[in-house]
């Protein structure tokens, strides 16, 4: 295999701190990186750079880590852009047309749902996405989401079994016997097709005990644990996250000063997705508190067609820096070495040596452009290491 020296970086990102600058970011400028065998191998000075059997120009250009988009619905099919349309004219989201979701995504064919997460997946990796998680919770059937997780299993390793999303109309007056059919025989199906298992534990949802049921069934079948909480109201699921050790606990807009405390002492990720607090017109969740309070923060897109149709990593920076105050480098280092973390992935997020050489080449001279210049996709070049399919 060939080894390819990456040139002519005016600044790359590496999210280590032992290389560069020294800070989180690990920042080198007039820098040069080298491939092999689809990892970095060295980091430099442009000057100092090895040969290499092939050169690669970054043309003066910022050069960061790839993307890693840690919470994703991309297997669905459907509209919900009157949804949207009504909450923009003050109507209150209330997760309530995700069963919309579900009708539709029912009635596809495993070919139309498989061409549309294409569809989005690549949408992502076009402005530079180079790891992602997908998750099923779209048909709430034992086949339904067996075949939302195959579908997914077309795009990433990193597959979320959502069984647990909400209780189906079916199921509506009897949501014993469906929390029940999740820890049965939907799990014993879905587990093998799955890494992680997920549920929605909020208002309208699932409460904390079915959530502990859920997460410790799917523990014991080996799946590592991420949970939805605190996007309608606040409530327990932080603290069963933690006592879980769950990778991740997603969304987080309503928290309490006790919640910052156990995230901070805790190795579960806050993951924030400012898209869906844009797209709900919702209040932003307080990243400033938690990074604060030394809490591990990640963003994320949360692609979904009801509550954030967003597939771009580079709005939610944006978003994150603008709305929710965080510095441009706290948003790309959330949206890359903190979608890692909330992923227990050592090996993507950052461009030290041994790392993935998942990376992408921007279309501006420094990172901050990506808050800078919102709305604009800056990712000239990505760099892939594999697709990372199982």
């Amino acid at each position: 295999m060939t080894s390819t020296v990456v040139r002519r970086v005016s600044e790359l990102t590496t999210n280590d701190p032992q290389l560069g600058d020294g800070t989180p970011m690990g920042r080198l400028y007039d820098a040069a990186l080298v491939i092999e065998h689809g990892r970095v191998a060295w980091v430099g000075p442009d000057r100092d750079a090895p040969a290499a059997d092939e050169m690669l120009d970054a043309e003066d250009a910022a050069v960061i880590p790839g993307f890693v988009d840690s919470h994703t619905h991309l297997v669905f099919a459907g509209d919900r852009g009157d949804e949207f349309e009504a909450r923009m004219n003050g109507v209150r989201y209330d997760a309530g047309g995700i069963t919309r979701t579900v009708e539709a995504t029912r009635a596809a064919t495993r070919d139309e749902l498989t061409r549309d997460a294409r569809r989005r997946a690549r949408q992502l990796r076009d402005g530079g996405v180079t790891t992602l998680e997908v998750k099923s919770g779209y048909e709430l059937t034992v086949e339904g989401e067996r075949r939302q997780l195959a579908v997914a299993g077309e795009l990433t390793a990193e597959r979320t079994w959502l069984g647990a999303h909400v209780v189906p109309a079916e199921f509506r007056h009897d949501r014993d016997a469906y929390v029940a059919l999740v820890v049965g025989e939907m799990l014993d199906a879905c587990a093998p097709l799955a890494r992680w298992a997920d549920v929605f534990c909020d208002r309208n949802a699932f409460s904390v005990d079915e959530a502990r049921a859920i997460l410790g069934a799917a523990r014991a079948k080996g799946l590592g644990l991420r949970l939805h909480a605190n996007q309608l109201a606040h409530g327990g699921a932080i603290t069963l996250a933690v006592e879980l050790d769950a990778a991740s606990v997603d969304h987080l807009t309503y928290l309490e000063d006790q919640d910052l405390d156990l995230l901070a002492a805790a190795s579960t990720v806050a993951t924030l997705l400012p898209g869906a607090d844009f797209c709900t017109r919702s209040p932003y969740a307080p990243a400033r508190r938690l990074l604060d309070a030394g809490a591990t923060v990640a963003l994320a897109t949360d692609c979904n067609p009801g509550s954030s149709y967003v597939t771009s990593m580079s709005f939610v920076i944006a978003l994150a820096v603008r709305e929710m105050f965080m510095s441009p480098d706290e948003a790309l280092w959330s949206a890359t070495r903190g979608g890692a973390k909330a992923l227990r992935r050592n090996d993507v997020g950052h461009l030290g040596i041994g790392a993935r050489a998942d990376f992408v080449v921007l279309d501006a001279p420094r990172a901050l452009h990506l808050a800078y210049r919102p709305g604009t996709n800056l990712a000239r070049r990505v760099y892939q290491a594999s697709l990372e399919v199982a």
